[in-house]
Order: C-alpha cells, then sequence, then structure tokens
C-alpha cells in the first residue's frame, strides 16, 4: 500500500510475547481511544497548552492510548485575521514542542489541530505525534465557509485526495524529534493492531464524506475534530451524522468538539462522543461549565470486522497513503475490560437549550472579560424579561459548577465579585450580587410594566433600580426641536410612522447611553453603548428629516457626545477618533 515505518514505540526484549500476540490470542482487540471538549480561548496559547496537557493526563489515567481534540485547538478557532500572522503559527509550533518534550504524552497518539504553513499555503491541520516523532500532518480538505464560518479567507483546502507530499518541518520541532521531513495529505494510521483515519469538522457534515473511502480501504477508526457551535437542536443533526457515518460500513468514530464562546459571537458547544457500528457508546456534556472533559471508551475492534462481514463491502479502487506505526492501540489490560454497551442519547428539550446555552456564553463573556456584572434595562416586556431569566440560569449553573467541586468557576466569581473568601451557594444572592437590572420609566410607561419588571428583578434576585428618563428624551427633543423648528410626534398623537419610529429610537439610545459608567452591559463594551446609542438617536432624526437639516443634526450628534463625554471622562479617549468621524459625516 506504500507509506512509511516510524521507529518502534516499543520494542520486545528476546523471549517475550508481543503486545500485539497477547492482543489477538483469542479474546478480541479491545482498544481504549479518548477525545474530549475543550474550552480554548483565542491567541491563549499558555492557557490552550495546559487544557491540553490535562485532557492528556486524563486520557492516560484512564487507560486511554489514542487522544483526540477540538479543531485548531492550539490557537482557538476564533483568531480571525491572527492566522495571518506568522507569529500566530510561530506560537503554534512553540507550543507542539513543549507537547512533544512532555512526559505526559509519553506512549499515547496525540491528535491535535493547528494551523501549518506548506508551500506558501496556510493549512488548518491535524498533526499527530507519538513519543517525540510526528507521525503524520493530515490538512482540512473541505472547509466551512457559509453561515457564520469564513474559513476559505484564512486557510486553503487539500484538494487532492489520498494525496501525500513532504512537509519539511521547522527547525525548532527537528531538534526535539530528529525528523527533517514528515508526511503532510490525506493519509492514514497504520498501527500494529488497527487503522485510523481523520476528518475535520465540516468534512462529517459533505456529501462526500472521507470516512466513507477509508472504510472501504479497511480505515477501522475514524476521527473528527470539530468546532461546531451550538444552534437549537443541532445536536440531533450532529448524532445523526456520527451514528450514520458507521452504521452502513461499520466502524469506531471518535467526535471532539470545541467548547465556549472563544472570545466570538458564537457558542461551542461540547457534545463530545464515540459511537460504533451506528450506535452510540460515549456522550459527552453539551452545556458544562468545565473548561475540560474528557471522554473515554472501550471498544472491540473485532466487532468491527463482525460487522463488516455481514455487509456488503466493495473493495477501494484507489488506497490510502498508510504511515505505519509499530505501536498497538490494544493494551493486555484492556482485554478483560468489558466492551461498553450502546447507549440511547439524552436529548436536552429546547426549553432547556435556550435557557442552558445562552447562559454558558454569557458566564464564558463575563470571566474573560474582567467586567464585575451585568446592567439589562429591564422594561418588564418579553424580551428583556427573557434576557433577565438567562442570567439567572447563569448563576444556577454557577452554583451547581461550584457544588460539584470545579475550582475555576470558584476562582473567576471570587474575582468577579473581588472577594477571595466568597462561595456561591444561592443562585439568587450571587445574582444580586453581579446582576443589576434598571426600569426606566417615561411619560409613556404604563404601571404594570414597572410591577412586571419590579416583581420579576424580586424573583430572580437581581439588584433593581427604578429611574425615570423624560428628563433626558425632552433634552435631545429640545435640541433637534431647536435645530430644525420641528418636533416629532407619535402616532397616537397625529404623527406620521416616520416620527414614530424615531421617536421610539431615542429612547431606546437613551437606555443603550444609561449604561455609561455602570457595570458591563449584555450587549458589549461600555463605550460602544454610549456611542450606540446616541448615533441611533441623530440617525433616528435623519431618516425623520426629509429637508436640509441633515448636516445640522450631525453637529448635534457631536455635540451630544461631547456633553457625555465631559460628563463621563472615563471614555476622553475616544473624544477625538469619533469627533473627526461626524465632522467627516457631516
Amino acid at each position: 500500500r506504500g507509506g512509511i515505518t516510524l521507529p518502534a514505540a516499543e520494542v520486545c526484549a528476546p523471549g517475550e510475547e508481543s503486545r500485539l500476540t497477547r492482543c489477538t490470542a483469542g479474546m478480541g482487540r479491545k482498544v481504549t481511544v479518548a477525545t474530549c471538549s475543550l474550552n480554548q480561548w483565542a491567541l491563549d496559547f499558555e492557557g490552550n497548552l495546559a487544557r491540553i496537557v490535562k485532557s492528556i493526563e486524563i486520557a492516560k489515567s484512564k487507560g486511554a492510548r489514542y487522544r483526540l481534540g477540538p479543531e485548531l485547538e492550539v490557537c482557538g478557532y476564533g483568531c480571525s485575521d491572527h492566522f495571518y500572522e506568522t507569529d500566530t503559527v510561530l506560537h503554534c509550533f512553540q507550543v507542539l514542542k513543549e507537547l512533544l518534550l512532555s512526559p505526559v504524552t509519553r506512549d499515547i497518539i496525540c491528535d491535535v489541530g493547528m494551523p501549518v504553513m506548506h508551500h506558501s499555503s496556510r493549512y488548518n491541520c491535524r498533526v499527530i505525534f507519538l513519543n517525540k516523532k510526528v507521525l503524520l500532518i493530515r490538512p482540512k480538505m473541505q472547509m466551512a465557509n457559509y453561515g457564520n464560518y469564513r474559513e476559505l479567507r484564512w486557510f486553503s483546502p487539500w484538494k487532492t485526495a489520498r494525496h501525500v507530499e513532504e512537509y519539511v518541518l521547522p527547525r525548532l520541532i527537528q531538534e526535539v524529534t530528529g525528523q527533517q521531513t514528515v508526511p503532510i495529505g490525506d493519509g492514514v494510521l497504520a498501527t500494529r493492531d488497527t487503522c485510523l483515519g481523520s476528518e475535520i469538522c465540516a468534512e462529517l457534515w459533505n456529501s462526500r464524506s472521507p470516512h466513507i473511502d477509508m472504510g472501504l480501504d479497511g480505515v477501522e477508526i475514524f476521527t473528527n475534530s470539530s468546532a461546531s457551535h451550538h444552534e437549537l437542536r443541532k445536536a440531533h443533526r450532529r448524532v445523526a451524522l456520527v451514528k450514520s457515518a458507521t452504521a452502513k460500513s461499520g466502524g469506531v468514530y471518535l467526535l471532539a468538539n470545541q467548547k465556549g464562546c472563544d472570545g466570538d459571537r458564537l457558542y461551542y458547544d461540547g457534545c463530545a462522543m464515540i459511537s460504533i457500528n451506528g450506535s452510540v457508546v460515549a456522550q459527552g456534556p453539551q452545556f458544562s461549565l468545565e473548561d475540560v472533559d474528557v471522554l473515554t471508551a472501550t471498544v472491540d475492534l473485532d466487532e468491527v470486522q463482525s460487522y463488516r462481514g455481514e455487509c456488503i463491502m466493495e473493495n477501494s479502487s484507489e488506497l490510502y497513503y498508510r504511515v505505519k506505526v509499530d505501536f498497538a492501540l490494544c493494551d493486555s489490560s484492556d482485554l478483560y475490560i468489558p466492551s461498553i454497551e450502546p447507549i440511547e442519547w439524552k436529548f436536552h428539550t429546547p426549553e432547556e437549550e435556550i435557557s442552558l446555552g445562552p447562559a454558558c456564553w454569557l458566564w464564558d463573556y463575563l470571566r474573560r472579560s474582567g467586567q464585575a456584572g451585568f446592567l439589562l434595562p429591564l422594561s418588564g416586556g418579553i424580551d428583556s424579561s427573557a434576557t433577565a431569566c438567562i442570567v439567572h440560569s447563569l448563576c444556577r449553573q454557577v452554583c451547581l459548577a461550584v457544588q460539584n467541586g470545579n475550582a475555576q468557576v470558584l476562582a473567576d466569581v471570587r474575582r468577579i465579585v473581588n472577594d477571595l473568601s466568597y462561595s456561591p451557594r444561592d443562585p439568587k444572592e450571587l445574582c444580586g450580587r453581579i446582576f443589576t437590572t434598571c426600569y426606566m420609566a417615561s411619560e409613556n410607561s404604563s404601571a404594570d410594566t414597572c410591577g412586571r419588571a419590579k416583581e420579576l428583578a424580586a424573583q430572580i434576585g437581581s439588584y433593581h433600580l427604578n429611574l425615570n428618563i423624560d428628563l433626558a428624551v425632552k433634552g435631545m427633543l429640545g435640541i433637534f426641536s431647536l435645530a430644525t423648528g420641528k418636533l416629532p410626534r407619535f402616532r397616537a398623537n397625529g404623527g406620521s410612522p416616520r416620527e414614530n419610529l424615531a421617536l421610539q429610537n431615542v429612547q431606546v439610545g437613551v437606555l443603550w447611553g444609561s449604561g455609561i459608567g455602570t457595570k458591563a452591559d449584555l450587549i458589549g463594551k461600555m463605550e460602544q453603548v454610549v456611542l450606540i446609542g446616541f448615533l441611533r438617536c441623530g440617525l433616528s432624526f435623519c431618516r425623520y428629516d426629509q429637508y436640509e437639516n441633515k448636516q445640522k443634526i450631525y453637529r448635534i450628534l457631536l455635540l451630544l457626545l461631547l456633553m457625555c463625554i465631559n460628563y463621563q471622562t472615563g471614555i476622553c479617549r475616544l473624544a477625538s477618533g469619533w469627533s473627526w468621524l461626524i465632522f467627516l459625516l457631516s
């Protein structure tokens, strides 16, 4: 079949029975494999390295001899245009060097994700290594370039199936491995007792997934490293795809996934899993505040052979390049471990997904932002009320994690509340520390909405305030009337639809601007909240005013912004840039 043989991971003494012989002595080929979900941070190389090492330690402690990690786990999936920087690739290889040198990675095949430059092209790769030797670099072939994904902006796809080239390792890796070149391309690993092939994220979702041809060529273990974000009911499709990958022709399938927000707008929801012959045998958590979740399973590869013997299998016309590794996944101690039985996947209800997914994202965003909590204008309507309930769900998850002994969550919550002795017990009490709600009344508000907001705040435990924003609204309308000679009216008072919309945006703008100098707003940074609030007011007036007063209105925007800056000196550093922007607009 072609390929290379790498140095042995273990050498039998004269007269000693080989591990391969023991593994096939009539008791099945049982192997223990591990996959994981890691909460990696974009460009946090030291933190990402620590979490990778911890996952390998846990996998080895559970007897695994192969460990799979998420897509681009070394640098983080959400690096965006930082992928263009050569330093990003350099630091990834520095992390790889530390992994190669670590005693933790001894006697376990490690599969990590990182970007690699080859022939002036950047590839999204899996780097597979064992005992200080790089075995194979497997680039991604089918890119995710739809919906929230823009991988073709940063990476090139590996276009030739079953094609392998030589990759010249960087000098810092050569010094550790003693290798100058290693294979890169669409190849598979052939150990003493089985054959493994890799897929990367979107390749599983493609109509021509690589596991189809790999299975026809005798590959028994398929792996998939993903950065798959949470969508409502997406777990159903993900599980169905993994099960179907081995239902037709047999095999073992491992899926690893990113978890957390990774500094982006998306939440990656874990859901690591292991399946065999179309049945799931191990399920990882979907919504968890743990930074590292490791999933292991002991599977019998003879069950794969038996399953395939009952299928009508055709031989593959083109063979895969095999990297031959003198290492056995089967361990003699695994022979007496019973194989894991199939399980029924436990799906969350839609209501649970809505409650848990955004709550986990908010927690990740809060602990990474360095802020002290959230501020929400609570109107008593369904939108703000639903958001407030999600924050309360966050507090429930944090208290549950602390009760379960999660030291990282406890350290994070103590830093957020600025109390090193604090230990959250009651979600309502924690909510009162990190969550401020504010009812901002105007002359158009009703007693019903005020009462609903106050009652909800009491139920969830938030620190609640009541404010009246009429003075701010009238001040903006007064400046607009002074500049244009017009005073917009609501539709109920005889105004046009355009006037009605403009006045609504004025009130919303005041609500957004009210976050100045307080805790972090749910939408973003304080500076963005202030500026967006005032710009929305001004642009609403521009849409309302069809005449020649737009230049005056843009100058009013500058005046309002400068008034805001004089009142809140904390954002003075933004004054010059935004002032020039508004002058240019005018």
